[in-house]
Formats: structure tokens, C-alpha cells, sequence
């Protein structure tokens, strides 16, 4: 059998039912963190065990649950605790993001990279592509990794990221959904940010087909639908 082009590792971690990804190049066995949190002893055995070089940690938005940092008074181990354990790892975020990383998660601004989207990041012969897709945040943003999409909680099987929370759009998410995620190739894999759903990965097509969310053709429909008409 034909070795994959691409390591992905899925492993769910925390109360949240967070989803944490290991990503790179089989070859060279280096790896992107994304979304580190929770039990951060858990992603470094993976590394220590698989045999793996880490070289950056991505991060889908600034939440918490997938940053580290407080929320209502406890404290989520995350990004900044990597550093602690000396592994030197720039933290990917979102321009629009990065203050409130400073913020909630202690990260100082020589620890992050801003980035945007259409940024590339090569990792070995692999190329992770950053697509901005607002609307559950300011700055959220999904990783596309040749056909396989980590969307964070922007698209999940079946529904997609909240809206009502401080930051959030619910028209920057229609587009998002609409006009950004959907229009990727129906074989795209979908790996979304919690493990909400019956199963833990998805399709592009299969989401087109049976996800209420990405199949309203109006704005306005859309925004109904969700309460805000």
C-alpha cells in the first residue's frame, strides 16, 4: 500500500471535546500543531513516540478551548505551555487575532506570526494553505492541507461554529460557508474543530449534500434562518 502523502493525527482532548491535529510530512516526519490545548502531555507523547519534529503551532481562532489560556477562571493549558517546555514554536494566528492571543493566553508578540489568508506555509514537499473565514471570529481561519480541510468552528459535520458570541458575524460566516468553504472540491476532507457529530471526519460533498448550513443560495435566508432577520 502507498504511504500517504500527508500525517494527519486526530486526537480529542478535554471537556469541550476539542479535536487536536498533528500535521506534516511523512518523510520528513515534520509536523504543524493545530489547535494545541488541553492536555498537552498527550500531544507530546504523540511527538516523542511517532518520532516527530514540531516546527510551528497553527491555530484556528482565539478561543480558549483551542489557544489555551483562561476561561470563567480556569486555566486551559495550550500554546503558551509549549513554549514553556522549550519547544520554541511560533504561534499562527490571524492578524486580527493577535491582541487578544496577548491577552488571554500570555503569549508576547515575538511568540506569533500574523498571518492572512492565501498565506502559505511550507512544511517539507507539503504546503499548508491558510483560508480566512470569519464569522465565529474575527480572524478564524481553516487549514488547508492538499485536500484535507481542518476548519476549526467554522464548518462542522452537520451545523457550523456559533454566531452569537462577541466578535462573531453572522454574515462574514454565510460567506464563509457559502462562498469560501463550499466551493472547494466535493473530495475535499473535512476535519472540523469538536467532535459534535456521529463521526469524526466528513467530505466537502457529503456536507454540501446533508448540512443545512451550506445550502441556503440568500444572505437573507441564511440570516433568518439563524435568528437574525
Amino acid at each position: 500500500m502507498a504511504q500517504s502523502s500527508v500525517y494527519l493525527k486526530q486526537l480529542q482532548l478535554g471537556p469541550m471535546e476539542n479535536f487536536v491535529y498533528v500535521v506534516g510530512d511523512p518523510q520528513s516526519r515534520k509536523v504543524v500543531l493545530i489547535d494545541p490545548a488541553w492536555d498537552i502531555d498527550a500531544v507530546v507523547n504523540l511527538l516523542e513516540t511517532e518520532e516527530l519534529t514540531p516546527v510551528a503551532t497553527l491555530v484556528t481562532h482565539f478561543h480558549p478551548d483551542h489557544l489555551g489560556g483562561n476561561l470563567f477562571g480556569h486555566h486551559i493549558a495550550g500554546a503558551a505551555e509549549l513554549l514553556e517546555r522549550n519547544l520554541p514554536l511560533k504561534v499562527y494566528l490571524h492578524k486580527t487575532e493577535v491582541s487578544y492571543a496577548q491577552r488571554i493566553a500570555g503569549l508576547s508578540r515575538s511568540d506569533i506570526v500574523a498571518t492572512e489568508g492565501g498565506d502559505i506555509l511550507q512544511l517539507g514537499s507539503l504546503e499548508i494553505r491558510f483560508l480566512h473565514t470569519p464569522g465565529h471570529t474575527p480572524g478564524s481561519q481553516c487549514f488547508l492541507v492538499e485536500n484535507r480541510l481542518i476548519s476549526g468552528d467554522t464548518l462542522f459535520i452537520g451545523s457550523c461554529g456559533r454566531v452569537d458570541l462577541p466578535g462573531s458575524d453572522p454574515a462574514q460566516m454565510y460567506d464563509s460557508l457559502v462562498n469560501k468553504l463550499a466551493r472547494l472540491p466535493d473530495d475535499t476532507e473535512l476535519y472540523p474543530g469538536h467532535n459534535y457529530a456521529s463521526r469524526q471526519s466528513s467530505t466537502i460533498g457529503q456536507e454540501k449534500r446533508t448540512n443545512l448550513y451550506l445550502r441556503f443560495q440568500r444572505l437573507e435566508d441564511f440570516l433568518r434562518f439563524m435568528g437574525y432577520a
